[in-house]
Order: structure tokens, then sequence, then C-alpha cells
């Protein structure tokens, strides 16, 4: 994987802090000039995965999430949500669309929004251990601007 950029944010698994996971990655996105739907698609499936570590996580307590972006050659982005929390019994089961180990207004569509906003989705999960959910879109080049970011011998510090 040739890796063009990397971010990580680490922080308290506070829901207020779903709207600042998924604002600091699409900041980091934009060299890539992606558009609008492909950056609302890239902030709703952050949301997602930033509030099922909140809610089902760290359903008994608060602890940290940290998500890793990287963007990659050929307008490849993969982001990665981590938290320490409870995990998963069955990754298999809670993939399935309306699944949810919390009752009440939770619909159970976080991992069928995800999948259906990004390229790729890959859940890893062991009880005890946390989860860790890894996402990519490809995000197509259209400008100048974006061509930066696939030869960084352009970049402006650089000429």
């Amino acid at each position: 994987m040739d890796v063009l950029n990397e971010m990580t944010l680490s922080f308290s698994s506070k829901s207020m802090n779903e709207n600042f996971a998924r604002a600091a990655v699409s900041a980091f996105v934009l060299p890539l000039d992606p558009t609008i739907n492909e950056l609302a698609d890239i902030k709703t499936a952050v949301s997602e995965a930033v509030t099922n570590a909140v809610i089902h996580g760290y359903e008994y307590g608060e602890g940290i999430i940290t998500v890793n972006a990287k963007i990659c050659a050929g307008g490849r982005i993969v982001i990665k949500v981590k938290d320490k929390g409870k995990g998963i019994e069955d990754v298999k089961q809670a993939l399935e669309p309306l699944f949810s180990t919390v009752g009440g207004e939770r619909a159970g569509l976080g991992f069928a929004v995800m999948q259906s906003f990004m390229d790729t989705l890959k859940v890893k999960s062991r009880p005890g251990n946390g989860t860790v959910v890894t996402m990519e879109k490809f995000i197509i080049r259209r400008s100048a601007h974006s061509e930066v970011m696939s030869n960084d011998k352009n970049r402006p510090e650089n000429v």
C-alpha cells in the first residue's frame, strides 16, 4: 500500500465527538477533490462507525476511540475506527441488517449503511478486546489539485 498521507485521532467515546471525527476525516480527504456525494458517503460511514463504538463498544462506560485515515496511491482512502470496548460476539450476525444488541430506537443498520457508502468494509472483533472497522473508498481524480496528492514531488513545499 503506497501511503501518501496519514492521520490518527484519539478521543473519548462520547457521542458529542462523532461530529468531530467526521469533520476531521472529511477535511483530511479534501486534497483528493471528492464530489459532495463522495464526501457525504465518507462522513456518514465514519459517523456510523464512531456511533457503534460509543453505543455498543463502550455501552457500560467510557473509553478511547481511535480513527486512522490514509490517502493511498490511486485515490484510495482507508479509514479505521478502533475501540477497546466489549467487542462483538458474532461479527457475521452483527453485519446482518436490522440486527442490534441494543433495543429501543436503534435500527441495527450501522454496518449496512457503512457497506452501502464505502467500497469495502471489514470488521474484526474479539469479545473483551474491542473492534476494528476498516473501510475503503476510491476517489476518482478530477482536478490538478488532486493530482498533487498522487505525486509527492510536485507538492508545493518541494518545488
